[in-house]
């Protein structure tokens, strides 16, 4: 008997990135096209010491049903984690979620109606547009550089859609790697305010920065713009700092928001694992977090370097791309110096043939994709496979 689906499907196909993923069985494949975190670089023993202490000291509770606003001690812990970053929050402010993509399931079913115009960055994380979507809405692309959403025309677009609510990925966005400049941040927040527009926030690679320090977030800059706290919403996540099989995720948003999101979630998931939210307060209590971090960026920073190095030297003017501040990847478009491919999805497939991968840039794309552009990874690459890795890129390209 043929099955009669929900109509909200016909708005969303299978993610191509992990239709990708299928490909890479070949053996001795170099893989740039995840989003991952490089899994030799968690923090094993302090995750181990932080369950065993959850299991001597907090068992009843941790393997217990618990709250859905979340476990009482990491909402403290987040939230002291988050005033580190500058960002006054406390613990009732912020719900947990299981992973900061649940927060924007729940931002989805809290805040969009079928047809709702929503913002979002061109290019912006893939996951993002098909949630949205599942929802009913009709997403609208917002020009970027390497400094992140051009506001000027930004400000055009509110007045011109009336959006729902805008989302941005403002420090070392997935896939584009941008940067939100601090000119641009107060930019955004004075349009938040103005229009009275909900922004969201969506902070997951902000600690991953290779020199200096990124800006402040938008929700740490908005005690200075009257009237934008009220128009913010800020997901944040321990997946890329720490692990993303703990599932740890958080929202802070204003509080009528923030009460319709729990009951949201009491329907899908009743509360986050009390287990994994047990042990990442235990580990966040330790203080090992800092030095854990401290070794990501420095590792990533090399893998970031050496990427780009490769890339200038390899395929010279065939790809133009900025070298990325901190983050997981390089954003890239082909120009086709030479007589070469400017098709992404073309070179993805002849890549693949000679043993490497790497994600077209279009899926990232509400509207106008750009089949020249691409993702590129080095999270998960030591400095020898990126330089194998890149070499055989450009034997791809040709």
């Amino acid at each position: 008997m043929p099955i009669e689906f929900a109509d909200r499907l016909r708005n969303v196909e299978t993610s191509a990135i992990r239709e990708l993923f299928k490909l890479l069985g070949k053996p001795g494949i170099i893989s740039f096209a995840g989003g991952f975190p490089d899994s030799a670089l968690f923090d094993v023993e302090g995750l181990s010491q932080a369950s065993q202490q959850v299991l001597t000291t907090q068992a009843g509770a941790a393997l217990q049903y618990g709250a859905t606003e979340g476990y009482g001690p990491l909402r403290e812990q987040l939230a002291h984690f988050m005033a580190d970053k500058g960002i006054s929050a406390r613990a009732e402010d912020l719900i947990v979620t299981t992973g900061s993509q649940q927060a924007l399931d729940l931002l989805g079913k809290v805040m969009i109606n079928p047809g709702d115009k929503v913002i979002v960055e061109g290019p912006t994380f893939l996951a993002t547009i098909q949630c949205f979507r599942l929802y009913g809405a009709h997403l609208i692309s917002a020009p970027i550089d390497a400094q992140g959403v051009l506001v000027d025309r930004l400000e055009q677009l509110i007045v011109e859609h009336k959006p729902r609510m805008i989302y941005l990925i403002p420090t070392f966005g997935n896939p584009s790697g941008a940067m939100l400049s601090i000119e641009r941040r107060m930019r955004v927040l004075e349009l938040a305010a103005k229009y009275g527009v909900l922004v969201v926030e969506d902070d997951p690679y902000g600690d991953l920065y290779f020199g200096d320090p990124p800006p402040p977030s938008l929700m740490a800059l908005s005690a200075q713009v009257s009237g934008s706290r009220d128009c913010l919403a800020y997901c944040g996540s321990l997946s890329k700092v720490l692990s993303p099989g703990l599932r740890v995720g958080w929202m802070v948003a204003p509080a009528q928001l923030l009460a319709r999101a729990t009951m949201c979630k009491q329907f899908s998931d009743a509360h986050t694992s009390t287990f994994s939210q047990a042990t990442a307060a235990f580990y966040l209590e330790s203080g090992r977090m800092p030095l854990s971090v401290a070794q990501v960026r420095r590792i990533y920073a090399e893998r970031a370097a050496a990427m780009g190095q490769a890339l200038r030297e390899q395929l010279g003017r065939a790809l133009r791309f900025s070298q990325p501040q901190g983050g997981m990847f390089f954003w890239a478009q082909l120009t086709g110096e030479g007589g070469r491919t400017q098709q992404a999805t073309e070179l993805a497939q002849k890549a693949i043939e000679q043993g490497v991968a790497f994600v077209p840039g279009a899926p990232f794309y509400a509207s106008d994709p750009d089949p020249s552009t691409l993702r590129l990874s080095f999270a998960t690459a030591d400095l020898a496979r990126i330089q194998e890795g890149v070499r055989r890129l450009k034997v791809a390209l040709g």
